[in-house]
C-alpha cells in the first residue's frame, strides 16, 4: 500500500471533523462560520504537525514561508472555538480507518499505561484540579494524567482517557477504555497492565466483554490481591482459582466453592452493588515465575495454558514496556514536554494532536520495507526520530501534489535493534520541569 493512502485516510478524517465543526465548537451557529486563514481544516491539521519551537515560527513553517501566513494571535482566536472533543474525534476516525491494516491474528495485544503531562499556567488560564502540590517543583505546576492503550503489533494507540491530576484514577479509566474499546471479528483482544491497574473490577470488566487480560500483581509475599490464599510451597507455579466476589458480610450465606473476597463501599465494582447479598465469582491464572535470582513476580490472567504457557506469558508481558517507550518518543521526540499554551483546553487539544500524529508516524513505519542487509550484526528498524521529520513534512502536503519520496528517506536512515539491554531507571526521570515559552528552539 502506498504512503498517500495514509494521508488521505488522515484528509478524510479532518474533513469529517470539519463538515460537523458545530458538534465541536463553542459556540454553534457562530464559530468557524465567517472566512478565515485558519478554517478547521487547516486549523486542525496544524495543531497535530505542530512542532516544539514557538507558535509563531511553527505557523512560519507550516505555511511554506508564506509571507500571508496566519499570526499567532489569529490561531489562538481559532483555537479557541474548537472543543478537544474535536480533535478527539479525529483521533477516533482516523483510528478506525487505521484498522483495515491491522495484520490478522488470533489476538490483539493491547498495553495500558499512565503517563503525566506537566505545564505552566496559573489559576486565570487552569481550575485547582489541575495543580500539582508545591512539593513536586518550588512553584508547583499543572499537570494532566493521561491513560492510554497501545497495540502492541502496530505501535499505534487504540484509546486514551486524559484526567486533571487530582481526579487521576487509573482503575476507573481503564475500566472506561475496556467497555468502549471496539473488538474485531476475528480476533481477541488481550489487555495487557502493570500492577497499578490489577484491580478485580477491572478484570470483571474485560471478562463481561468476552476478552483477555494479563496484570501483573503484587508478589504473594506481599499484601496484595493473593494475600491471604494458600498458594503452592514452591517458589514458581502456575495455578487456577476461584475468588468469591461479595459485598455484604453475612454468617449464613450459601456459597461456591472458592476464596471470598469483601469489596467494601471505598472499592469499584460495578458488577454488584455494595450492600447486595449476591456474589460475583472471578475465575483466575495465578502465575509466579523468577526474573532473576531469588527475585520472584507474578502475574494474574484468565489466557488459556495451552495457548500461554508461563514462558510466553513472561515474554509478552516483556512486551508491555513498549509503551514506556512510546511514551517518551512522545514527549521529547514529537514534543509533547512543550506545549504552546497555558490554559488547560488548549493543553487537552495538543495531547489528543500529538496522539494523532504519533499514530500517522506508526502507521507510515508499518508499510516501509526495509533493504535487506546481509551479514550484519543486528537487525535494524527505521529511526523514529528522522520519520517524525518527514512525516511532518509528508503530513503538510496533499495527495496529489506531494512529490516527497517517503520511503526512500526513511530508509537512509536506519537504527540497530541491541536486545537484551537493560539501564536502571534514573530516580530524577519522574519529573520534568516544563520549559517557559521563551525557551524554544527556532
Amino acid at each position: 500500500m502506498s504512503h498517500t493512502k495514509i494521508l488521505t485516510y488522515f484528509i478524510d478524517a479532518v474533513n469529517y471533523v470539519s463538515e460537523h465543526i458545530a458538534d465541536y465548537a463553542y459556540q454553534p451557529g457562530r464559530d468557524f462560520t465567517r472566512k478565515n486563514k485558519l478554517p478547521p481544516e487547516k486549523l486542525i491539521p496544524f495543531l497535530v504537525t505542530q512542532g516544539s519551537g514557538s507558535t509563531k515560527n511553527e505557523l512560519t513553517k507550516a505555511f511554506d514561508f508564506s509571507a500571508d501566513h496566519p499570526s499567532a494571535s489569529a490561531f489562538t482566536q481559532q483555537r479557541a472555538k474548537l472543543k478537544p472533543e474535536g480533535i478527539a474525534a479525529l483521533f477516533y476516525r482516523f483510528n478506525a480507518a487505521l484498522d483495515s491494516l491491522h495484520p490478522d491474528g488470533k489476538y490483539r495485544f493491547i498495553a495500558a499505561d499512565g503517563t503525566t503531562f506537566t505545564y505552566l499556567s496559573n489559576e486565570k488560564f487552569s481550575s485547582p484540579e489541575f495543580f500539582s502540590k508545591q512539593g513536586i517543583s518550588y512553584d508547583g505546576c499543572y499537570s494532566i494524567h493521561a491513560i492510554a492503550t497501545l497495540d502492541l503489533e502496530t505501535n499505534t494507540y487504540t484509546d486514551c482517557v486524559l484526567q486533571p491530576i487530582k481526579q487521576k484514577n487509573e482503575y476507573g479509566a481503564l475500566a472506561a477504555i475496556v467497555d468502549r474499546h471496539p473488538i474485531p471479528d476475528n480476533s481477541s483482544l488481550v489487555f495487557l497492565a502493570d500492577r497499578g491497574f490489577c484491580s478485580y473490577n477491572n478484570m470483571a470488566h474485560v471478562i463481561e466483554r468476552g476478552q483477555f487480560f494479563l496484570f501483573r500483581s503484587k508478589d504473594v509475599l506481599s499484601k496484595g490481591l493473593l494475600h491471604h490464599i494458600d498458594l503452592p510451597p514452591s517458589d514458581s507455579f502456575d495455578i487456577d482459582l476461584r475468588l468469591i466476589i461479595i459485598r455484604k458480610q453475612m454468617k449464613s450465606r450459601p456459597l461456591p466453592d472458592g476464596y471470598v473476597r469483601f469489596v467494601n463501599h471505598d472499592t469499584s465494582f460495578d458488577f454488584l452493588e455494595y450492600g447486595s447479598s449476591d456474589y460475583y465469582v472471578l475465575p483466575l491464572r495465578v502465575v509466579r515465575f523468577e526474573i532473576s535470582p531469588g527475585v520472584f513476580e507474578c502475574l494474574v490472567t484468565n489466557l488459556s495454558r495451552n495457548d500461554f504457557p508461563p514462558e510466553t506469558l513472561k515474554a509478552l508481558y516483556h512486551r508491555r514496556w513498549n509503551e514506556e517507550t512510546s511514551f517518551r518518543l512522545l514527549k521529547y521526540t514529537i514534543g509533547l514536554s512543550k506545549f504552546h499554551s497555558s490554559k488547560a483546553v488548549f493543553v487537552l487539544q495538543e495531547i489528543w494532536a500529538r496522539l494523532v500524529f504519533y499514530n500517522f508516524v506508526s502507521a507510515i513505519i508499518n508499510l516501509a520495507v526495509l533493504p535487506h542487509k546481509t551479514a550484519t550484526k543486528y537487525s535494524y528498524k527505521i529511526n523514529f526520530s528522522s520519520a517524525v521529520t518527514i512525516c511532518r513534512k509528508f503530513l503538510r502536503s496533499s495527495p496529489s501534489d506531494c512529490s516527497l519520496d517517503v520511503f526512500a528517506l526513511l530508509n537512509r536512515d536506519l537504527t540497530p535493534i541491541r536486545k537484551n539491554r537493560q539501564f536502571p531507571r534514573l530516580h530524577t526521570a519522574h519529573f520534568r520541569r516544563p520549559a517557559y515559552f521563551l525557551y524554544r528552539p527556532a
